[in-house]
């Protein structure tokens, strides 16, 4: 079983070999440390840059945000450095990639997040202003449908959704899903093959 396979376990049987390296997203020079057994080691992944450069932050009602899926937190720890005064809630299933998050946290001094282990909405309680996802894609359509369509009782009203997937991995089937949950999906940026997809929660 490969490495990318697996990232979406509890507990990645990997040996470590963690690397640090500096990332700029939103405005900021970042620095991440990462390690085998989550995804995307080496670098931001794409499809996460073009996420966080496209969500529409402005649409945004107040409230706290949530990562789902945060892995070693590029997408939560970018939009908290960037918005100081926006709690964001960041979790995953793998504690590799948990405790990553929370190092990359205190590395780049951002204390507006709370990081902690859910199984998709398993420990979810709250609602939030936006959920953002950039879902685990090779854990199965089974799981990013349920990042996606969880999102609709965890959303206030005025909420969006928003989400980051390849065209061949299944963006157009997660558009037609957002649809039916949310009434509408739009298609905020096609890139490369990403599509970011967002939706919004009606009153």
């Amino acid at each position: 079983m490969s490495e990318q396979s697996f990232y979406y376990s509890k507990n990645p049987n990997v040996k470590s070999d963690p690397i640090t390296w500096n990332f700029a997203l939103l405005g900021n020079n970042l620095v991440f440390t990462s390690d085998n057994g989550v995804f995307s080691k080496h670098t931001v992944d794409y499809g996460s840059r073009v996420l966080v450069n496209h969500i529409n932050y402005d649409l945004i009602p107040d409230g706290k945000l949530l990562d789902m899926g945060t892995g070693y937190g590029p997408i939560g720890i970018s939009i908290a450095k960037a918005f100081p005064d926006r709690q964001i809630d960041m979790v995953d299933v793998n504690e590799v990639a948990l405790a990553l998050a929370k190092k990359n946290a205190d590395a780049n001094r951002v204390d507006n997040v709370h990081i902690f282990e859910s199984n998709i909405y398993e420990a979810i309680t709250d609602q939030y202003a936006a959920i953002v996802t950039n879902p685990p894609v090779r854990a199965g359509k089974k799981v990013v449908d349920a990042m996606i369509s969880g999102a609709v009782d965890h959303l206030v009203d005025g909420g969006t959704l928003t989400v980051v997937l390849q065209k061949k991995q299944g963006a157009p089937s997660a558009k037609k899903l957002m649809t039916k949950l949310f009434g509408d999906c739009q298609i905020l940026k096609r890139d490369k093959g990403y599509y970011i997809l967002q939706s919004i929660k009606k009153s």
